[in-house]
Order: C-alpha cells, then sequence, then structure tokens
C-alpha cells in the first residue's frame, strides 16, 4: 500500500510539473511586448554607409542577431511622412487608408486639411493648439487596433514621436494614448481624444526632460572631425545653418539655440534620445508587457528628418546623428532585455521614406539632379491657366506633385474639364525637370511604366487626390536648394530597412522583394490576430521559418 502511494503521488507531481510547463509554453506562444519604431527620413544605405563606427550593441545587434528584409519598398506616391506611418501598421496603401500626405486639398470643404487635425478635441498638457489631433482621418484599422480587439481590448497601445502624425496614426484609432512633443511648452503632450489629463508618469517625465535639456550646451561630434570619412566637408554651401547660425558647422552652440527658439530640440540628436527616455518611462509607467496579454508600443523617431532636411544625406551632422541615434538604439534594447526579457518582446525597425541627396551636391559631381522650386512653378501654372481659360478659379492648388482643379468652375462639364486637363498637362510636360504628367482618373490610358503606374495607382484616393499628378526627373526634388527631402517614386525615397529582432527570430537575411504593407501582415499572423481591415501585405515568409 505504502509503495502504490509513493507511484501514485510520484504520478501527480509529474502531471503537476507537465500542466505548469504547458502553461508557460502557451504564455510564451505570444510576445509580452511588440515594439515598432521608425526611424524618419532613414535611407537603407544608411545601415551600411556608417557600420563600421556602429557599436556592437545597436544597428550591429539588430542585423547580427536579427532577421534583415534587404530589398523593402514602399508601394505608392508620395512618399511623405504621414503616408509611411499609417502604411507601416495598417499594411495598407493611400488608395484604402486615406492619408495621402501630410497635408492634402478636401474638395469638400475646399481648403487645406492636415493628416491628423480634428477640431473637436483640445490639447492636454500644455495651453497651446497643438493638442486638437485624433486619427480621424484614417479610414483603416491599424495592427494595434486589432490587436486590442483580438484580446477583448485587455492589450495596450501607445504612441510616441516627437511629431504628431508619427505618434498618432501608428497606434490606431482604439489606442490608450499617443504622445508626443509640443515646441511651445517643452512638454510631451496628448489629446482629449484619448484622455483629459496627463497620467502621473508623464507629467514626471516632463518636469525632468526640463531639466535634461539644460544640461547640452553643445552639440559636439562623438568622434574627432577628421574621422567622418563618409561626410562631405563641414563647410558646404548645400548645407542650411540653424536659424540665427552663420554657418552649417560644428560645434553647434546648443543653449543659444534653445534660447532663442525651443522648437529647434525637435532637430538635435537628443530629441532621439529623448524619445527612447520617454518610451522607457512608457513601459514603466503603463506597466507594458506585464500580464498574459500582448501590448503594442510604437516610437517613431522624428529628429532624423528634421536634421535630414536641414543637412542633408551626406552631411557630417546627419552621420554624427546615426552614431549618436546607434549607442541610443543599444540602450533602448538593453532596457527591453533588463525589464521585459530577453526574447519576450518582439521588435522591428524600419523607415517611413528615404531621402535624396541634394541637387547641388550631385551637380558638383557631373550628376544630374535639379530643384523644382514651388513658389515659381505654381505661379507659371496659375498664370497659364488664367491666360488660357479666362477665370481665375479653374486651379484650387498644387500640392504633393498634384494639381487640383475646380470642378464647379466649369459646372461639372466633363469635356470641359478634359479639355483643361490635356492642356495644363501638355503645358507641364514643357517645364524643366518634368518627366511625365498623368490624369489620376485615367491612369489606364497612360503609357507609364507599369511599375511606376502602379505606385500612383496605390497612392490615388478619389476623395483626396488631385486630378494630376506630375513626376519629376531622377533626382530633382521640389525646393530645398539646401539640405534634402522627399516625395519621389525613386529608391532613395522608396528603399527602406526592415529589421526584425527578439521573440521567435533567427538571424538571417533576406533579399527578396518586401512592400512596406507586408509588415503588418507579418505581426498579425506572427501573434495569430486579423490583419487590419484595409490591410493587402502578406506574411514575410522567412521570417516565419
Amino acid at each position: 500500500m505504502k509503495t502504490k502511494l509513493i507511484i501514485f503521488f510520484a504520478i501527480l507531481f509529474q502531471v503537476n510539473l507537465f500542466c505548469q510547463k504547458t502553461e508557460k509554453d502557451l504564455k510564451s506562444n505570444k510576445p509580452k511586448l511588440v515594439v515598432g519604431i521608425v526611424i524618419d527620413q532613414m535611407r537603407w544605405d544608411y545601415l551600411y554607409r556608417y557600420e563600421s563606427k556602429y557599436s556592437s550593441n545597436g544597428f550591429k545587434r539588430l542585423l547580427a542577431q536579427g532577421y534583415s528584409c534587404e530589398n523593402t519598398q514602399i508601394p505608392y506616391v508620395p512618399t511623405y511622412t504621414a503616408p509611411g506611418h499609417t502604411c507601416v501598421y495598417t499594411g495598407s496603401v493611400p488608395a484604402y487608408h486615406g492619408i495621402i500626405s501630410n497635408n492634402w486639398f478636401d474638395k469638400t470643404i475646399e481648403k487645406s486639411i492636415y493628416c491628423t487635425d480634428d477640431a473637436r478635441y483640445s490639447t492636454v498638457g500644455d495651453t497651446s493648439n497643438a493638442g486638437k489631433m485624433s486619427p480621424v482621418n484614417m479610414l483603416t484599422t491599424t495592427i494595434c487596433d486589432e490587436l486590442k480587439l483580438a484580446t477583448n481590448f485587455r492589450s495596450k497601445s501607445i504612441g510616441i514621436a516627437i511629431k504628431d502624425r508619427g505618434a498618432i496614426l501608428p497606434a490606431g484609432h482604439s489606442a490608450d494614448a499617443a504622445y508626443w512633443y509640443s515646441g511651445a511648452s517643452g512638454n510631451w503632450i496628448t489629446s482629449t481624444y484619448y484622455r483629459n489629463e496627463l497620467p502621473t508618469w508623464v507629467k514626471d517625465a516632463n518636469k525632468q526632460f526640463a531639466k535634461n535639456a539644460k544640461l547640452n550646451d553643445t552639440w559636439k561630434t562623438i568622434l574627432e572631425l577628421e574621422k567622418y570619412h563618409e561626410s562631405t566637408e563641414d563647410n558646404v554651401v548645400w548645407e542650411s545653418p540653424y536659424k540665427n547660425e552663420d554657418k552649417p558647422v560644428f560645434e553647434h552652440n546648443v543653449k543659444s539655440l534653445l534660447e532663442k527658439n525651443s522648437d529647434v530640440i525637435k532637430a538635435l540628436p537628443y530629441g532621439n534620445k529623448m524619445t527612447f527616455d520617454f518610451a522607457k518611462n512608457a513601459i514603466l509607467g503603463e506597466s507594458l508587457g506585464k500580464d498574459d496579454f500582448t501590448d503594442f508600443l510604437t516610437v517613431s523617431l522624428s529628429s532624423t528628418d528634421y536634421i535630414g532636411h536641414q543637412f542633408g544625406t551626406n552631411s557630417i551632422e546627419i552621420e554624427d546623428t546615426y552614431l549618436q541615434l546607434d549607442r541610443e538604439l543599444a540602450l533602448f534594447t538593453n532596457y527591453l532585455d533588463a525589464n521585459i526579457g530577453k526574447g519576450a518582446y518582439l521588435m522591428f525597425l524600419t523607415a517611413d521614406h528615404g531621402a535624396a541627396h541634394n541637387a547641388t551636391f550631385l551637380n558638383t559631381k557631373k550628376i544630374p539632379s535639379g530643384n523644382l522650386i514651388n513658389d515659381t512653378f505654381n505661379k507659371k501654372v496659375r498664370d497659364y491657366i488664367i491666360q488660357e481659360f479666362k477665370d481665375s478659379t479653374i486651379l484650387y492648388g498644387i500640392a504633393n506633385q498634384q494639381i487640383y482643379l475646380n470642378h464647379k468652375a466649369v459646372n461639372e462639364d466633363k469635356e470641359k474639364l478634359s479639355e483643361i486637363k490635356n492642356k495644363v498637362k501638355n503645358f507641364i510636360m514643357k517645364q524643366q525637370g518634368i518627366m511625365n504628367v498623368v490624369d489620376l482618373e485615367n491612369l489606364n490610358n497612360t503609357t507609364l511604366q507599369d511599375y511606376l503606374k502602379s505606385l500612383i495607382e496605390n497612392g490615388y484616393n478619389p476623395q483626396r487626390s488631385g486630378d494630376l499628378y506630375f513626376v519629376m526627373n531622377p533626382a530633382w526634388m521640389e525646393d530645398f536648394t539646401k539640405g534634402t527631402t522627399h516625395g519621389t517614386s525613386f529608391k532613395y525615397d522608396t528603399h527602406i530597412p526592415l529589421l526584425w529582432y527578439g521573440w521567435n527570430v533567427k538571424p538571417g537575411k533576406d533579399y527578396s522583394l518586401v512592400s512596406m504593407t507586408d509588415i503588418a501582415a507579418t505581426i498579425a499572423s506572427l501573434l495569430h490576430i486579423q490583419e487590419p481591415n484595409g490591410c493587402i501585405g502578406k506574411p514575410i515568409i522567412g521570417l516565419m521559418k
């Protein structure tokens, strides 16, 4: 009898161990936290151009221990910040999700609107109007929305970025909160769309950041200037100095810049550090990754875009920014390892768009390039329309490489409208730097190459897009005779990095074509949840193996 009891309890003990192990395995079937990092204006080649100077625990860690999709492309135009962030998290394109640009002309109310403007809500965190925002203009769900739907809203979703659109659009319609930076007060703020008061951890973070900002007296390079071989000389005509600076050269007097304009912190490497530090506070303050339901944290690093626009792709400033960012990425990843658990979180890192080399710089190297100066170009088009049709109301405006026509001015007469479009199209084709002009309502009748046609089609939303779309020559950009910009269909704008790291990710490289829309579809497959409702992407098979 004694022997039977011993055997019985031994079996019971083993069954209990098996049940505990099974429960643990079931919980590990999903990550505790998904962290999406979007680096604003990061060209794909930045991963490798500065690789020899990166630390071992930043980008190099993700490249060595993670899965890199080396040929990730944006499938639409124009390539701007708002549609880029929206595409990453919706798995969709502007034709479906509706965020065709940062701003667009609304034909129904006959005025330009900003992608996240929403006057129904108020600012929380300061007295400015910077919080009158919401994701109302986004027509589809994000992967964050779908995660919350899948867990009956027990998962948390938080969006963080210096730019409002970089925080609001990724986090989705049902987000617990989105936080962005207000230059007016130097605070992280939000909107009454999410909540009526800042949580204590945000108030505490704002107090700490106010102290830290005063410590940055100068922006010095972290290496000696002569070691920045991947960049041009420090003082060149195609870089733009900060306001109140005479030349775009190191060292930059941050203390003086901040005294004259607190908003300039957005265009300094400290902005990236501040964003990562705020993300750490969010993880702690919101207890992200601490229960049985996967949470989602979206982090967009906006300062890289501001600095890129200011100094360009070949500047010492942009190189130093990425070297500093690499070190902050290492610290953030270490923080996740310590607080969420190594292998317990899923991280992806990508960009919303790339950037072009400055035209003046390229011309000095005998590479064809140029600038389409918007004020000059727009005046030419407007003057032509008035002269040709004797009507100043026909042209609504020009934005996002698109011509917006006033259909009411011709009483919705399709024949008259067709005549106007054809004549305006022919006029624009004669302008320097223009490769092609297409009628967005008749894309199928164009002779455009199929690849370009598909990008334009994916970016076209009938309610929000213009009537004509003009395509500039390669290496041509709108304005920005100094610094750089983006927005075209060419690889320098559409080829972006995509790195996966952490939970269930095996090291590897994938050189097959991956679309930006595949990111959300892949996360949905990994989490076993539904794709966002406008998603057209597909799971990245190599990552699943």
